[in-house]
């Protein structure tokens, strides 16, 4: 697998890998093995419950891992890369090479950061709606289900055009694909095939009438040397949008929340200062330590990791998360600093794979703690940080529940 030596502080061998994930002390906090591993055991060996893999847990590997074209998403990557791929063939979501390079840059012409901030007023509406909702039940809520999980659905449904009355659909279909162990495979299949039955017919008819929705307007781009993206593109586009949209930020607006609440005093300076929200939701990103599943790379060429050459036909693991926390790259990197300038963070990725709704996200994260510290001040966490609980099967990270008062 590789030349690495055994971990000084874990003992950790190919022979006798550490068993991953690791276990956090709680719901929002690190476990005590990222700092343990950036320190002396950069490259670790670990067993995952699918397979044995690499680890790596600093800031400058990391970003190596998914911005360089030697770490590919699957054996088969590199030859689908060289060889290339008609437009339209396979699924826009595994693009590789030059078949994705001309799929994003389609895409980027109309998913841009000037049109996210455009929607910011409508989210904001949105946002003030379920608040509305929220404090309409009482003094007490699950943030997460009253506001967290609904938001970016509804988002993503007028993003693509989609009637509010489809949105629970919507939302049912995003919870069957990202959980692991929630549904039978043959539910997951189903769920896949009705809404890939639901878009081939919404594409279809925004072809036949456009609106003023992002989906309406990818169907008529044009471009010279490639061609207007096929039926079956924009299917997958909205799939991915839907996929990689909903649940990673459903689910984030639950933990920043929570990261603020477990310290008061955060909480507290962004009410006084709520000019401060920008840079709370970057921290926010850069410091939460439960992202889900480590970022899954096969190598196709020998890398030199650090005193480490990786072999061809390696699994390489990614913990965002740890990279995040690297010391060596952000100064007093286990404190949550506002105004901490640049904050180049890896929790959107990098290279050409990185996160192309990131801006919208932002936007997201941004609009709803805006309203929650304009509308609800007194906002606080109904249970100890060491009750909430990780959502276990997701494929992004999430709590289970939370419970908020005001």
């Amino acid at each position: 697998m590789s030349t690495t030596k055994t971990c000084p502080i874990t003992g950790a061998t190919a022979e006798d890998p550490l068993p991953f994930p690791f276990e956090p002390p709680t719901a929002v906090a690190p476990p005590t093995e990222w700092a343990e591993l950036r320190a002396q055991c950069p490259v670790a060996h670990v067993r995952t419950p699918q397979e044995d893999a690499l680890l790596l847990t600093r800031y400058e590997d990391v970003k190596t891992l998914l911005s360089d074209p030697r770490f590919t998403r699957s054996p088969d990557d590199e030859e689908t890369a060289k060889a290339g791929s008609s437009p339209g063939s396979g699924s826009s979501l595994n693009m590789v090479g030059e078949d994705h390079k001309r799929w994003r840059r389609l895409l980027s012409r109309s998913f841009t950061a000037k049109r996210m901030q455009a929607m910011r007023p409508h989210i904001r509406h949105l946002t003030d709606e379920l608040i509305d909702d929220m404090v309409a039940g009482g003094s007490t809520a699950d943030l997460r289900t009253a506001l967290g999980f609904p938001l970016p659905v509804y988002v993503i449904c007028d993003l693509l055009g989609v009637p509010a009355e489809d949105r629970d659909r919507f939302a049912h279909w995003s919870d069957h694909f990202l959980n692991l162990t929630r549904y039978e495979q043959a539910d997951v299949e189903q769920a896949m095939r009705e809404l890939d039955e639901y878009l081939t017919a919404h594409v279809q008819h925004k072809r036949e009438q456009p609106g003023e929705d992002l989906l309406s307007e990818l169907t008529v781009i044009a471009d010279e040397d490639d061609g207007r993206l096929s039926q079956q593109e924009l299917v997958d586009t909205g799939k991915g949008l839907l996929i990689a949209g909903h649940e990673t930020t459903a689910n984030m607006i639950g933990k920043m929340a929570a990261m603020l609440l477990t310290r008061r005093e955060r909480w507290e300076q962004l009410v006084s200062d709520p000019g401060l929200v920008p840079a709370a939701v970057e921290e926010t990103l850069r410091f939460d330590a439960n992202l889900g599943f480590a970022m899954h790379r096969w190598v196709s060429q020998e890398v030199r990791v650090g005193e480490t050459t990786i072999e061809p036909d390696t699994m390489v693991l990614s913990a965002i998360p740890a990279a995040n926390r690297d010391e060596s790259f952000f100064e007093h990197a286990d404190e949550m600093d506002f105004s901490r300038s640049p904050n180049p963070h890896l929790t959107f990725g990098a290279g050409p794979h990185s996160c192309l709704g990131q801006s919208l996200a932002r936007v997201e994260l941004a609009t709803v703690l805006s309203a929650l510290l304009e509308r609800l001040p007194t906002l606080e966490l109904a249970v100890g940080e060491d009750e909430l609980e990780r959502r276990e099967g997701l494929l992004v990270g999430g709590l289970e529940e939370v419970p908020v008062r005001w």
